[in-house]
């Protein structure tokens, strides 16, 4: 574990390596519909993990809400044999900056709920939301557990699953670029 002036500089640097247009949204993402944050009691093993992931995988908070119902959906149907946020987002080569051998992979473990790098706090409050929320507000079917960047694929490749899958736009008007996430369900 990094000490705490070195976990500061590590944030920072991550926070710097951020595209400009990340970096506004994750600054934005704390202000927006600026809530208190949550208490320590609010903030479970199962909210800090689903937090983790989501935040490694976007800083966006519409998109972090996305991602972590997709988390959420492998959870409750158990996929891959998961069945705490823990397992699903540390399940080998499922999420990529908690892949074995990731060098992000430190930086996203050592976050807690007293971290304060950007947008981290709004990151911890979609995922308490998302955690506890009920069903009815799921955005898309609950085998849809699968979703995937254009943009972090290299070469313009799609991961091999995306063609067993049916791909799924989200309900209630959420709108993402399909560079940014496309979501699939019942991936066989």
């Amino acid at each position: 574990m990094l000490a705490s002036s070195e976990t500061a500089q590590t944030e920072s640097a991550e926070a710097a390596a951020l595209p400009e247009e990340e970096a506004r949204a994750a600054r934005a993402g704390d202000a927006l519909n600026s809530t208190k944050a949550l208490s320590k009691k609010q903030i479970d093993n199962g909210t800090l993990w689903l937090a983790r992931c989501i935040y490694s995988e976007t800083k966006r908070p519409e998109e972090q809400e996305l991602v972590a119902w997709v988390v959420r959906n492998r959870v409750e149907t158990g996929y891959r044999g998961n069945d705490s946020y823990r397992e699903a987002v540390l399940d080998p080569y499922q999420f990529s900056a908690f892949n074995p051998g990731s060098r992000k992979r430190s930086h996203y473990m050592s976050l807690d709920a007293s971290s304060q790098a950007n947008g981290w706090q709004r990151a911890l409050l979609i995922a308490h939301q998302v955690q506890t929320a009920p069903a009815a507000k799921r955005p898309f079917s609950k085998d849809t557990r699968h979703f995937f960047s254009e943009r972090s694929m290299t070469g313009g490749r799609h991961p091999g699953w995306s063609a067993r899958g049916e791909k799924v736009k989200p309900e209630g008007g959420k709108k993402i670029a399909e560079d940014r996430f496309r979501f699939y369900e019942d991936v066989r």
